[in-house]
């Protein structure tokens, strides 16, 4: 009888494999060096087939001075490996940024107002809200138990009143697929 019920909880346990699928179809990653460079972003990716997934980007600008401020990047990605959303991917995304720029008020001093003008000394950036588009490559790694580690290149371009013309889809991701 012992034997039995010893054999009925041996065959209870939930695996974790890779190739059922049962590590889940959602994943949650933080791109390190962005985050070093005091612009974190958070990825959250939902894989919507073996091959294929969607996902959103946030990055948001924690020192005063950073050029990035705040911005969303929806993506979509296609992968080309053997395993679930595993190995080589493109990737096309569009971005709503917000940027800003610091204002140089040495270069004031050196230049003439109308009588009567004084400039706002106190507003030390201007800030633009932009759309972009751009596309990505690179290679996603996955563990038996659901660590993804990524490494991923590519640009945007941003159109409108933006004070930066271009964003980075760049990165060294590291997070867990549940």
């Amino acid at each position: 009888m012992l034997f039995v019920a010893l054999c009925g909880l041996a065959f209870a346990q939930k695996t974790d494999s890779v190739k059922n699928g049962a590590l889940g179809n959602n994943e949650l990653k933080l791109n390190l060096p962005l985050a070093i460079a005091g612009v974190p972003e958070i990825n959250y990716e939902r894989i919507i087939k073996d091959d294929m997934s969607v996902g959103v980007a946030v990055l948001f600008g924690l020192e005063e001075d950073s050029d990035y401020k705040f911005g969303i990047i929806p993506n979509y990605r296609i992968y080309f490996g053997n395993k679930k959303a595993n190995g080589f991917f493109i990737e096309g995304n569009m971005a709503v940024i917000t940027t800003q720029e610091r204002i140089d008020y040495d270069y004031l001093a050196y230049t003439s107002y109308a009588p009567g003008y004084e400039p706002d000394m106190s507003k030390r950036f201007n800030t633009a809200t932009s759309f972009g588009l751009g596309a990505a490559a690179g290679a996603k790694f996955l563990t038996k138990n659901g660590f993804v580690g990524e490494l991923f290149l590519g640009v945007g371009r941003l159109f409108g009143n933006s004070y930066v013309e271009a964003y980075p889809r760049a990165g060294i991701t590291i997070g867990k697929r549940f």
